[in-house]
């Protein structure tokens, strides 16, 4: 999921990005409404986190004019004034939903992911073993738990679960990162070692596999010791 954070708080800013970044939420930041306005218009993001009263443009003037452009992104806006007044100009402009500050990261994550839900027609999901990934809320749960994944760790299991039950070389999984642009480092494989390790340290059967000359793939493999 992306997100694009519009707030003129550095620290509260900065905790948000922090959080959501725990829950696989992409961020992008803008301190100014002008700048935030910008941002939306040449990106494609999932939710605009947009705070009111802003310098250079305010949030509901912001909202307005993207909503004239036809631009129908989901809005969550942030603000300190708790009035009725307020909040009705807010959804008049197109808000999608309303924040008071000070509120709990919890809560605003929560939030986004019933605007992802409400807004989505179709859930979608992949099933691989007792392996579920959820791709509109960008999460991934295995025997009920959820698991904590690094958003490049995310990426990189969202793109196996498509391909499977075929393998993605070395190659592939580094475009699904870095497109055409991969580090000269051996990223990739400590971004690998990290999800092997949520994905398959804590249950009984391994999904995650290397195939030697090959590249790694995720799929159930038989127990070749039971003669499966």
């Amino acid at each position: 999921m992306h997100a694009l954070l519009i707030e003129d708080n550095r620290q509260l800013a900065a905790h948000i990005i922090e959080f959501l970044e725990l829950e696989n939420i992409v961020c992008d930041y803008a301190e100014r409404g002008d700048h935030g306005l910008s941002l939306a218009q040449q990106g494609k993001f999932d939710v605009i986190i947009l705070d009111i009263n802003l310098p250079g443009l305010d949030g509901i003037s912001l909202c307005s004019q993207l909503r004239a452009e036809g631009d129908q992104t989901l809005v969550l806006m942030l603000t300190a004034k708790d009035s009725l007044d307020n909040k009705i100009e807010g959804f008049n402009t197109g808000a999608d939903d309303y924040l008071i500050k000070p509120f709990d990261l919890p809560e605003l994550v929560a939030r986004i992911k019933a605007l992802i839900k409400r807004t989505t027609p179709f859930h979608s999901q992949i099933h691989i073993s007792d392996l579920t990934l959820d791709l509109n809320l960008s999460e991934a749960f295995r025997q009920g738990q959820t698991l904590l994944l690094t958003p490049i760790g995310w990426e990189l299991l969202a793109a196996l679960a498509k391909a499977s039950p075929s393998p993605l070389t070395r190659q592939q999984l580094e475009a699904v990162i870095w497109k055409d642009a991969p580090p000269d480092s051996d990223a990739l494989k400590s971004h690998l070692y990290q999800l092997r390790k949520a994905v398959n340290k804590p249950f009984g059967k391994p999904l995650l596999h290397t195939r030697r000359n090959v590249g790694v793939v995720l799929r159930e493999v038989p127990d070749e010791t039971n003669g499966k």
